[in-house]
């Protein structure tokens, strides 16, 4: 059975947990992090050197990121649906995964810092309002895209590229600061919570 190491709480093995419920794939789960068994210990970093979650183990395949993990997930268990063959179409799902590690993780670092976990490394204001105006950039661009699609990030079908985009929204409305009106991203909060993945690792109280 595939293994899924990394505590529950984490956003980045909340995509893993979420892309097994979309594709019904059974797992087990072991508590690794923060307040758990610490990723620094020789077990953990023989499977990721790196000392972050989540890893997963599938049968004698190893593999982290957690991106790369739900495109190995889609592609090895059924999910075209989510993870599309074509290659138009699989770049499409590819960019806004990519767009959503790359850009919209940059610009909300330090202000989810400051202002949801209160970490005593991020006090500079100057810092916060820099890191909450592109944060807000970045959302606008979000914002455009749903409106163009009406749906999801990457076209009418939900797509792999929903689950990391998806818990960022999350995140994004969980965290308190003064946010723009954007009522496409409102809407594609509401529409995800229809699916139960969203409701069980999304939009569930955490950030």
């Amino acid at each position: 059975m595939l293994k899924i190491l990394g505590k529950a709480s984490s956003i980045n093995v909340r995509k893993v947990l979420w892309a097994c419920a979309e594709l019904r794939l059974p797992f087990e789960r072991e508590d690794w992090g923060t307040g758990f068994r610490l990723t620094t210990d020789p077990a953990f970093l023989a499977l990721n050197p790196n000392a972050m979650v989540p890893v997963i183990q599938d049968g004698d395949f190893v593999l982290w990121e957690s991106n790369s993990i739900i495109r190995y997930l889609a592609s090895q268990y059924g999910g075209q649906h989510l993870y599309p063959a074509g290659p138009r179409l699989r770049a499409g799902v590819d960019q806004w995964m990519d767009w959503q590690a790359a850009d919209l993780n940059r610009s909300w670092s330090y202000a989810f810092m400051a202002l949801a976990r209160q970490s005593a490394a991020h006090r500079d204001a100057t810092a916060i309002d820099a890191s909450c105006q592109a944060w807000a950039h970045c959302m606008g661009i979000l914002d455009q895209r749903l409106a163009q699609t009406g749906a999801y990030v990457s076209g009418a079908a939900f797509s792999l590229a929903d689950i990391p985009v998806g818990l960022s929204v999350n995140r994004w409305f969980l965290t308190p600061f003064d946010k723009p009106r954007l009522p496409a991203v409102a809407a594609y909060y509401d529409r995800l919570s229809e699916r139960e993945g969203y409701r069980q690792h999304g939009r569930n109280g955490t950030v």
